[in-house]
């Protein structure tokens, strides 16, 4: 009796560590299986291979010390407008090549800087500032009640007004 009770509890541990070792190998495959989950990044999909600044004093530094101009995206991960834009922007090739320029930041939240919602806290909406730190409230998207803010469609515009800001610098610093 003793050793059938022997068998039976040995049995049963081999059962549990089976069961729990095929658990194990369940997360793993799963993890491994399913697409690699990639960190978010600091680009939220804007354009994973252009630098981008994690807080706006942080790209406000860079500005000034690289001689760039900074350009700052505001919008929301809930938005379709902005994941519209985001899109449109991540996929335009001049768009990304000419970003290359710029000091990048892209915030999901407002910045205490009244500076940076010259006319509303609205999304999405691109403002571009210079290196000596001034918002250039003369950059301005198609919208007379929307100043900053681009649709997918205002691709060119936008990327226009990039070179604007690029040309600016230049003639005016």
């Amino acid at each position: 009796a003793m050793e059938k009770s022997y068998m039976s509890m040995f049995l049963l541990l081999v059962a549990i560590s089976c069961a729990l070792a095929k658990d194990v190998g369940k997360k793993e495959t799963k993890e491994t299986t399913a697409k690699p989950k990639l960190p978010q990044t600091l680009s939220r999909g804007w354009g994973d291979q252009l630098i981008w600044t994690q807080t706006y004093e942080e790209a406000l530094f860079r500005s000034k010390h690289s001689n760039k101009p900074l350009m700052i995206i505001h919008h929301l991960d809930d938005c379709p407008h902005s994941q519209a834009l985001k899109k449109a922007f991540a996929e335009n090739k001049d768009i990304q090549k000419l970003a290359e320029k710029f000091i990048l930041l892209n915030l999901v939240y407002e910045t205490t800087d009244k500076n940076l919602s010259p006319d509303g806290q609205y999304v999405p909406r691109i403002l571009f500032i210079d290196p000596s730190l001034t918002v250039r409230a003369d950059i301005t998207g198609r919208y007379s009640n929307r100043l900053y803010a681009y649709e997918p469609s205002d691709a060119s515009l936008l990327y226009s007004n990039m070179q604007k800001a690029l040309k600016l610098l230049k003639t005016e610093l």
